[in-house]
């Protein structure tokens, strides 16, 4: 009989996480202003957002990775909740959450530039280019090493799938929703715990204080000597070319008492 503890752990942290925000009210953060990107999201690295409508969508290059940071505030013991529709299972975005100062130096400015060939793949001497702009935090680089991704990718694995803290924390299996449907992922940040909701069902807990971490990988995958800040940054991820993925709100409140 497998045990409960870690399912219970997570609702306790989850109900505990509720309760002490049932009274906070939600604060918007402006996506669009007068039909263009709002200028509190400014764009490090490749890639852009665009504008469609009501919502805004990733326009991804194939130069590299980029990340539209909201500059405007850092944030501390919260909750951060994301609207978004993916167009597919496989397009791949994140939410960056506890960027430290650093993310700013990065604001408009590029990295390692790669280029895809005819069938949009990258060759082994561009690989080797792109993990070179990542050992060097080049640009959107810097906040997958400075900060911690929720990832946006249904067709992942468990440690790289949607609501999963990027490599370092698993997410549960995703509730199902139809093709075309908008799904809502709120995000909790409690001192060195992380919580991730889709669509009401709890499917991630992470504790950055954890003594058995996971071991980075490969490249891509985040560097773990640095001290994450418990006031941070965040960002929405613009990753390849192809990888389109909707946005529709992002609202925070607060979990600190006043």
């Amino acid at each position: 009989m497998k045990s409960i503890a870690p399912i219970a752990c997570l609702l306790t942290c989850f109900v505990s996480a509720q309760l002490f925000a049932a009274d906070a009210p939600w604060r918007s953060l402006p996506l669009i202003e007068d039909g263009k990107i709002a200028p509190a999201w400014q764009q490090a690295g490749w890639g852009k957002m665009l504008v469609e409508g009501d919502w805004i969508r990733t326009e991804p290059s194939e130069k590299g990775l980029g990340l539209a940071v909201y500059t405007k505030e850092k944030f501390g013991n919260c909750q951060i909740r994301i609207v978004y529709r993916p167009q597919t299972a496989r397009s791949n975005a994140g939410v960056h959450i506890r960027m430290d100062d650093g993310i700013l130096n990065w604001i408009g400015k590029d990295s390692i530039a790669v280029k895809r060939d005819a069938n949009g793949k990258l060759p082994p001497d561009q690989i080797a280019k792109m993990q070179e702009a990542s050992e060097k935090e080049e640009g959107a680089w810097y906040a997958v090493h400075h900060g911690y991704e929720v990832q946006i990718m249904d067709s992942a694995d468990a440690f790289h799938r949607t609501g999963s803290i990027y490599s370092y924390a698993s997410a549960a299996e995703l509730p199902e929703a139809p093709a075309g449907q908008w799904r809502t992922m709120v995000i909790t940040l409690q001192g060195d715990l992380v919580l991730v909701e889709l669509d009401g069902k709890q499917i991630t807990r992470f504790d950055s204080a954890s003594a058995d971490l996971p071991p980075r990988k490969n490249w891509s995958e985040p560097k773990r000597e640095y001290k994450r800040p418990e006031v941070g940054y965040i960002g929405l991820q613009t990753h390849d070319p192809g990888d389109i993925v909707f946005f529709r709100e992002i609202s925070v409140r607060s979990l600190d008492k006043p």
